[in-house]
């Protein structure tokens, strides 16, 4: 924990500020959005059907604001029927049924009287949760991910309660952290980096991942850590419910002592408190008291980059990051976590030194290059990972076989959705040659598909080249370049504004 709680508003922020440096100075950093203008407009939101939410989520969210160490001892009565019903309809209409079965179609079906009776429960104490159903899905390094898909009711009282809680925590946690957070994507994180390695003194990365980190997390420590804000013991309690719930396969249940199940509704949320005050708090103190040169950060879930202006600062804050996990029973993963010479002066600084070309590294499915413009500038080049691309075409040959009979006009607006949806998150500048090869690899798959169905199909490349123009979209880079989205929103972090983030003194804390 930080001295009296302080805290950031900063996404990318410099390690040592200049002495005496005037609190308006403008800092190229990004604050938390919507602290200033929107704190005062009403945010209740409605249901489907109309029922207004309760108002007093705003006050629980103002309150949260303007003291940083108050305890929370009622919350629960916030989890009214209302919040129930918007929290069953934001869920997956298709999602897979958890242990009792039940579909989001079954539930509906006498939806008033559903909820009513979980509200009752719930606030009983009789509301009991379910064990997550084990399922796995493929990774892109060829493993599987285990994932634990929770009951609907399980799914719609988290929900629920996340919702309560991030009126709370979106307070709290600092401008850096971007992982399943309201408003928050991977593009944003995506941007940040940019910014800061393109933008601030980055010549060292040190590109870091926890092991195993859903699967270690403490129990103990990450009730003590959501009792510095929550005291309400029906809450808490519900809490432990749901970590104490269990994993059913293979017919047994067993319950863990540790970690927290993922694709459980609330378990991002309890994460993002558990690094809030394992890492970013740290890392945060750390960088300001300890480093000599600028340091910027950038998390997203458990994977996180940091970015240093000088070698030593790198390495003595991985040696003492090493200790800080370990304190909470975590560690870096030992083959994901590197410390490279990267940024703008990199490749000039390791030709001096008879070295060859700045490694890369992999963040968020894009690997990031050093690379140069036509005239000679830097240029921090996205392309996407090889091993998430080579993982998609792979998923994508497994639906042809699936398709292998149906109409060609069917498989190719099935194919036009997949590569639609794929360019929709890696169509970045500078990504446009590995879309071109993924789209490519497409065709290929479903002309080897086609001809195969038939052993006297010969259709030659050209002419299937004007049937697969009909169905799958050309590329075409939809992201802006990240200066411009990060800077159109948060404009007073733009070099040269006027007046910086509401909040923000030299040093980037407020």
């Amino acid at each position: 924990m930080m001295d009296g709680g302080e805290k950031s508003d900063s996404s990318i922020v410099p390690g040592k500020p200049a002495n005496k440096a005037a609190p308006a100075a403008a800092e190229p950093v990004e604050g938390r959005e919507g602290a200033e203008g929107n704190a005062g407009r009403h945010g209740t939101r409605r249901t489907q059907g109309r029922a207004s939410v309760s108002p007093g989520l705003d006050r629980v969210r103002e309150a949260a604001r303007l003291d940083g160490k108050l305890q929370f001892t009622a919350l629960l009565h916030h989890v009214d029927v209302g919040l129930l019903e918007e929290s069953y309809r934001a869920l997956k209409r298709g999602a897979a049924p958890g242990v009792d079965g039940t579909t989001w179609e079954d539930y509906g079906r006498a939806l008033e009287d559903n909820l009513g009776d979980l509200h009752d429960r719930v606030h009983r104490g009789a509301y009991r949760a379910s064990p997550g159903r084990r399922q796995y899905i493929p990774k892109a390094d060829g493993g599987r991910r285990p994932l634990a898909i929770a009951a609907l009711e399980d799914k719609i009282v988290q929900r629920a309660v996340a919702a309560v809680l991030n009126r709370i925590y979106e307070e709290d946690f600092l401008g850096f952290s971007y992982g399943f957070r309201p408003g928050r994507g991977q593009h944003d994180a995506l941007d940040a980096l940019h910014v800061g390695i393109t933008r601030r003194k980055v010549n060292w990365i040190l590109d870091a991942d926890i092991a195993g980190f859903f699967d270690s997390l403490s129990h103990d420590w990450l009730m003590r850590f959501v009792e510095h804000r929550i005291g309400d013991r029906r809450l808490l309690r519900l809490i432990r419910k749901w970590l104490k719930a269990g994993i059913l396969e293979d017919g047994r249940v067993t319950v863990q002592e540790e970690g927290t199940p993922q694709g459980a509704v609330i378990s991002p949320l309890l994460a993002n408190i558990y690094l809030h005050h394992v890492l970013d708090l740290w890392a945060h103190q750390w960088r300001r008291r300890h480093a000599r040169g600028e340091v910027i950060i950038v998390r997203y879930a458990d994977d996180f980059v940091v970015g240093f202006q000088y070698r030593d600062d790198a390495e003595r804050f991985r040696a003492a990051l090493d200790g800080r996990l370990k304190a909470f029973a975590l560690s870096l993963h030992p083959d994901k976590t590197r410390l490279i010479e990267f940024g703008r002066f990199a490749a000039s600084s390791r030709d001096k030194r008879g070295l060859g070309k700045p490694e890369t590294f992999a963040f968020l499915g894009f690997t990031h290059i050093c690379a140069k413009t036509r005239s000679g500038k830097f240029q921090l080049r996205r392309k996407t990972r090889r091993r998430r691309m080579r993982a998609k075409l792979k998923e994508i040959k497994d639906g042809l076989r699936e398709r292998w009979h149906a109409p060609v006009a069917e498989q190719g607006r099935w194919l036009g959705q997949v590569v639609s949806g794929y360019f929709a998150y890696h169509a970045v500048p500078t990504n446009a040659p590995a879309l071109a090869a993924f789209r490519y690899d497409v065709k290929r798959l479903w002309l080897r598909a086609l001809r195969r169905r038939s052993q006297n199909d010969r259709t030659p490349w050209a002419r299937f080249g004007r049937l697969a123009e009909c169905w799958l979209p050309k590329v075409r880079i939809t992201h802006p370049w990240p200066s411009q989205r990060f800077f159109v929103k948060h404009p007073r972090q733009e070099p040269g504004a006027l007046a910086a983030h509401a909040g923000i003194c030299a040093g980037g804390a407020g």
